[in-house]
């Protein structure tokens, strides 16, 4: 089995190479999860097991105050959606190959790919990749972060 991803030749409109056509990876294959029953539990302050791949959880980044008097909703600074894979999940992601498939701005393939990296995968919560399941993840704690939480 392998990750499919297409590299699209598409015109850059922003950035430095901003006016020039370049390859574009993305998923090939994108289909989505979770329903209401997920939703409404998030919502509701739940973490939710997600068999198999993991728990997801809605948090948010807040100024601390002093105060409790001080404390009002403009303290929020945003919202984010927490996802902390399973282990199994990750070990999976490493050892898949990736297959990239090339076309040009007319939509005509140019060019297949298989991936030969080392299968590093990348953990939000650490600025360091791991490779598998084989270092730490998680979810966030406020205690790492002063001034902020969950």
């Amino acid at each position: 089995m392998a990750l499919k991803v297409k590299a699209q030749e598409k015109l850059q409109k922003i950035g430095t190479h901003a006016g020039k056509y370049r390859y574009i990876m993305m998923p090939e294959l994108y289909t989505s999860a979770a329903g209401e029953v997920i939703k409404a539990w998030a919502t509701e302050g739940h973490s939710v097991a997600l068999p198999g791949l993991g728990t997801m959880r809605f948090g948010l980044r807040a100024k601390s105050v002093e105060k409790v008097d001080e404390v009002k909703a403009g303290l929020i600074t945003s919202r984010r959606i927490i996802f902390t894979p399973a282990v199994e999940l990750k070990d999976e992601l490493a050892g898949t190959a990736i297959q990239i498939t090339c076309y040009d701005r007319d939509g005509k393939e140019v060019k297949r790919v298989t991936s030969t990296d080392s299968g590093d995968i990348e953990d939000p919560e650490n600025t360091q990749p791991s490779n598998g399941g084989n270092q730490g993840g998680g979810g966030y704690n406020s205690s790492d972060d002063p001034g902020e939480g969950d």
